[in-house]
């Protein structure tokens, strides 16, 4: 596996890394064939899990490499990964605040420009903007390995950011086409709208190997990026969401954060 993995392209092998993520979505988003509702406790676990799963990938899948690639590049590692970790956040932020989406939540508060737009269409544009640094990451995390001194470790390092990636996707794709059902949509439209925002993750992933591979000097900030904007996007939409519900059912949240942040530790340890 990992060998035919280390004959593919680095953009071919972004490209298979965010096929599977975007396959977990689906997958996820499957779940509205079997399921109308899902209680609130569920979706915060969900929600949280995924929190976790990007907590720990933005520090050992990116910041760390980051800072140890700036320090090869015999750049000023804190000031590269500070850089580019806060470009990550404000890169999401204006994003947040121009793109027209709906939150999931339970006021479906609206951002971004003024827009006419069904409310289904918004609540699929605010996971699939918070889908792109997911993709960057799997992508930029390939791009890396075609100039590491261990392409084999690299690649095993990429391979279990995909992994992560793509097992919180499922919950995710879940979290996304299960309301939208509750928004009286048939259940195909809501799986093929639940399914169709991770479509971006593959097209943020080339471009994030594409850019690292091309300019090799960008890979520290361009690694630091996506962790910030993976960060940005737990601490202002899944957490908070996460966190709706009466004091005494909050746990649940919070469980779903040490259950993600484990896994994707282990896989991260374990394969990186």
């Amino acid at each position: 596996m990992v060998d035919w993995v280390l004959s593919l392209e680095a953009w071919q092998q972004a490209l298979v890394g965010t096929s599977f993520t975007y396959f977990m979505t689906a997958l996820g988003a499957g779940l509205v064939f079997f399921f109308k509702d899902i209680k609130k406790e569920v979706l915060n676990m969900m929600l949280g899990f995924a929190s976790g799963v990007m907590i720990a990938a933005s520090f050992w899948s990116l910041l760390d490499p980051a800072i140890k690639q700036a320090e090869e590049n015999g750049s000023i590692a804190w000031l590269v990964v500070s850089f580019g970790f806060g470009l990550g956040g404000l890169f999401l932020y204006v994003a947040d605040k121009t793109l027209p989406h709906m939150h999931f939540g339970p006021n479906h508060e609206k951002e971004g420009f003024p827009s006419h737009l069904k409310r289904t269409i918004l609540l699929v544009f605010s996971i699939t903007l918070h889908n792109i640094p997911e993709g960057l990451a799997v992508g930029v995390a390939f791009g890396a390995a075609n100039s590491a001194d261990d392409p084999k470790k690299a690649v095993l390092a990429a391979i279990s950011v995909a992994l992560g990636i793509g097992i919180q996707n499922f919950p995710e794709g879940a979290a996304v086409s299960i309301p939208l059902r509750q928004e009286n949509l048939s259940r195909k439209k809501a799986f093929i709208y639940g399914q169709a925002s991770g479509i971006v993750e593959p097209i943020a992933g080339i471009i994030g190997a594409v850019l690292v591979t091309k300019v090799t000097l960008l890979l520290p900030y361009a690694l630091a990026f996506a962790a910030g904007a993976m960060i940005y996007v737990v601490v202002e939409e899944l957490i908070p969401e996460a966190q709706q519900t009466v004091t005494s059912k909050r746990h649940f949240a919070v469980f779903g954060v040490m259950l993600g942040f484990i896994i994707m530790m282990i896989l991260d340890v374990a394969l990186g």
